[in-house]
């Protein structure tokens, strides 16, 4: 299976072809991949380099030009570095365009901190009007990244290579989707984490929602799952653990609940191991999902 990564290459670099719309900036990564894209459109594929700030500010000012931006490079240097660009030349100035990352929270765990960004999602939120995206597997990703250069809208796709097994029909759906129903409460799996969710509640009497648009939440569908189960929530994240926490909050404000939010923790994990010992290390897998939320249903 390709990864997003690759997908999201494979998709940009058509669209680049159909969409003289659409503009392409690069801070350096993944420059080898879109290779032919830089080659046949220069005056619309732009690499500057190792300028992470810069490359925001470009995209603003395509995006002034009438284009439509697609901005890309590892989450921590996309979000977390030219943050101020970000709330500026887009926020401030009213424009819009396409975040695309990859590297997720810890994808490249050899590549230390600096390369990891658990608190992306959550820095996006300090923002307004953007929408954020988490596929949970390539073909959800080219299906969102495909709307999402169709759009007007600011937007945020965040790329990693911890997926699932298989696409979901219902994650192009912009909601939240219903794969099994249950009374003793309901837990939302987000993009990557869904594989997990799925096996950590297995023979478990809950409700469990499947969302790849997290931003805005769907809070109509955490409340109609809450109506008929137990209204204790468990939202398991592959970023910063409680990001979503007030959005279910909020959504829940007229019913008395309980929400857990379970993800990765503010403490740094510095055994740079393999993807999945990092989610192990963070109680992220099916074992340690299932004693987490067995124990708060409890």
């Amino acid at each position: 299976m390709d990864t997003m990564r690759d997908r999201f290459i494979a998709t940009t670099t058509r669209l680049l072809d159909e969409d003289p719309r659409l503009a392409l900036v690069l801070a350096e990564i993944s420059r080898d991949g879109f290779g032919p894209a830089l080659a046949r459109h220069p005056e619309r594929a732009i690499n500057v380099g190792i300028r992470e700030q810069l490359l925001i500010g470009v995209g603003g000012g395509i995006a002034l030009t009438g284009l439509r931006p697609i901005m890309h490079t590892f989450a921590s240097f996309l979000v977390e570095r030219p943050f101020e660009q970000l709330k500026l030349d887009f926020g401030h100035q009213g424009t819009h365009g396409v975040l695309v990352s990859a590297g997720g929270s810890y994808d490249w765990p050899a590549g230390g901190f600096t390369h990891m960004s658990p608190g992306d999602v959550a820095l996006m939120d300090t923002l307004d009007g953007w929408s954020v995206q988490v596929p949970g597997h390539p073909d959800e990703a080219e299906t969102l990244l495909r709307r999402a250069a169709a759009s007007d809208e600011s937007v945020y796709v965040r790329l990693s290579v911890h997926a699932n097994a298989s696409a979901h029909p219902l994650a192009g759906g912009g909601g939240f989707g219903v794969l099994r129903e249950g009374s003793r409460g309901v837990v939302v799996a987000v993009g990557p984490m869904l594989d997990a969710v799925l096996a950590a509640t297995e023979g478990l009497d809950v409700t469990v929602l499947y969302a790849t648009t997290v931003r805005p939440f769907d809070g109509a569908a955490l409340r109609r799952a809450v109506a008929g189960a137990r209204p204790d929530v468990v939202l398991v994240e592959p970023y910063l653990a409680g990001t979503s926490t007030g959005a279910a909050n909020d959504a829940l404000a007229e019913v008395p609940h309980r929400v857990l939010g379970l993800g990765i923790g503010r403490r740094e994990l510095r055994r740079y191991g393999t993807v999945d010992e990092h989610l192990a290390g963070q109680g992220l897998d099916p074992a340690g999902l299932r004693a987490r939320i067995g124990a708060f249903l409890r």
